[in-house]
């Protein structure tokens, strides 16, 4: 696929755009998968060349948090396992659904998440733990769904996270960590399954790198309202066109 200077450039600024809201809440890939198919890429290429930025923006992230003091490395590795079952069990499911089947989910879930986009769940210091076999089965099926469309995972890793009683600012650097080893294993699968696209993948890396770099910077410095009003509004206007509304 060849892209032109505005192609790269709605790639670059969308990954950065992602980058940001993934790092401060989630479901940036509301905002780049819709790009590479609005540039012509088939919705399923397009679900998996995404995972090439996403798995770059969480190492990113992951490093930045470590670097800025925050680390929930410890807390992640026990979810590991279960989050990279599900993400393969998830991203092989759905390699299987035709591009138009889709972009027509893809769409549908957008306007799903709109919701929880808004109403981010605030950490719950006093939960009662999970059993050992619930917190297994939670991470598979968030593993799952993220492996399946990215997009909105990481909302659900805050809400799994929250329940545990994790601060804001540490959920957000364990949710990245976990996020990248579920994207390296769904990606794994699209890689196999021919369906990613490199080039624009490249260069929605690239927007992602950046936007790691400055999520990270602004969550450490508290500052996150204006970003989910952005992506609600965002959301909402991509998922419309993206059903044919206008």
């Amino acid at each position: 696929m060849t892209l032109d200077l505005t192609g790269v450039g709605l790639l670059v600024v969308a990954g950065l755009a992602a980058g940001i809201v993934n790092t401060l809440a989630g479901a940036g890939s509301l905002l780049t998968v819709p790009a590479l198919i609005l540039l012509g890429v088939p919705a399923d290429i397009a679900n998996g060349t995404n995972r090439i930025g996403v798995l770059v923006h969480n190492l990113v992230a992951s490093w930045r948090f470590h670097a800025e003091g925050v680390r929930g490395l410890r807390h992640a590795v026990p979810l590991v396992v279960p989050m990279v079952l599900g993400s393969l069990a998830g991203s092989y499911a759905i390699s299987l659904l035709p591009a138009a089947s889709f972009q027509r989910l893809f769409a549908v879930i957008m306007l799903v998440l709109v919701v929880p986009i808004v109403a981010r769940p605030a950490p719950r210091s006093t939960a009662r733990a999970w059993p050992a076999w619930v917190t297994a089965s939670v991470f598979f099926l968030v593993g799952a769904f993220g492996g399946a469309f990215q997009a909105g995972v990481g909302l659900l890793l805050i809400a799994a996270l929250a329940h545990a009683g994790h601060n804001l600012l540490r959920a957000n650097s364990i949710k990245v960590f976990l996020n990248a080893v579920q994207t390296a294993a769904a990606a794994i699968v699209f890689v196999l399954q021919a369906k990613v696209w490199w080039i624009p993948g490249i260069y929605l890396a690239l927007g992602y790198a950046g936007g790691a770099f400055v999520g990270v910077r602004i969550a450490v410095l508290g500052g996150e309202p204006f970003v989910r009003v952005f992506l609600a509004a965002t959301v909402l206007v991509l998922a419309v066109r993206l059903l044919g509304w206008w």
